[in-house]
């Protein structure tokens, strides 16, 4: 399996590296071989080799660098999303797949335009906490932490329902997008390490692609009770703090 982690030199804010680190781990785990190509910003990506492609957060700058130098390879990355290729983006990276991005100061940058919405960004005003969001097709709740400087208008695709914390809209209660195979979400952590049971159902989907069907109940098993062993139990304490905050926030 080939894993493309684009952008890593300038979209790796909040070591989200580490977001590639567990996930080639669990892969490896199931005799799953696997590639890690990491893609620099002068580096020319060929989408159509990978399996799946990664991009990180990264300051509002970088991420304007990085919207010019994907606009160059616009057409081969729409073709691969719209044939279901499966893609992360977390923190701000995913603004870039909209109509516009448009700052305080009135300067607007056109997004890549895979799905129709707009970003507004207020620099001098950020927007940071937990949370605790939910999403239909994962039975557990995912965490994390968000720290933006964004207002995002106009995704009907949203990728989950937020319990705690802010959307795409500051207070709104949806967040992030979900297009095809693609999953965007302004969720750091970093996202696949506080999350082990969304890795594993990343994980699930990306095995299907290689054999057809996803983990078995031993895999699942061996994952839960050895190698992902820590990352649950982190992850329950955690949730269960925040719930904790929920309840008094009621």
């Amino acid at each position: 399996m080939r894993i493309l982690h684009l952008y890593h030199d300038v979209m790796n804010l909040y070591g989200e590296y580490g977001n590639i680190a567990v996930l080639t781990k669990v892969l490896k785990s199931c005799n799953i071989e696997t590639e890690v190509i990491c893609c620099g910003l002068w580096e020319k990506p060929d989408f159509s080799s990978f399996d799946f492609v990664y991009m990180g957060a990264g300051t509002e700058d970088n991420q304007k660098l990085v919207l010019e130098k994907l606009s160059e390879e616009k057409e081969a990355f729409q073709e691969y999303v719209n044939k279901k290729g499966a893609a992360l983006f977390t923190g701000n990276s995913f603004e870039i797949l909209g109509d516009m991005i448009t700052e305080e100061t009135g300067k607007q940058w056109q997004g890549l335009k895979i799905l129709p919405f707009r970003v507004r960004q207020q620099k001098k005003n950020r927007l940071t906490g937990d949370a605790v969001f939910s999403a239909s097709k994962l039975r557990e709740e995912t965490v994390g932490f968000i720290n933006k400087c964004s207002c995002i208008e106009g995704i009907e695709t949203p990728c989950f329902q937020v319990l705690m914390g802010m959307g795409n809209e500051d207070r709104g209660k949806k967040e992030g997008i979900a297009f095809k195979n693609l999953m965007g979400t302004h969720l750091t952590g970093p996202l696949l390490v506080k999350n082990p049971y969304l890795l594993l159902a990343l994980v699930n989907d990306l095995i299907k692609k290689e054999r057809k069907e996803g983990l078995t109940l031993e895999e699942k098993e061996f994952l839960e009770k050895g190698v992902l062993a820590e990352s649950i139990a982190a992850y329950e304490v955690t949730l269960r703090e925040l719930k904790k905050r929920m309840e008094k926030e009621k």
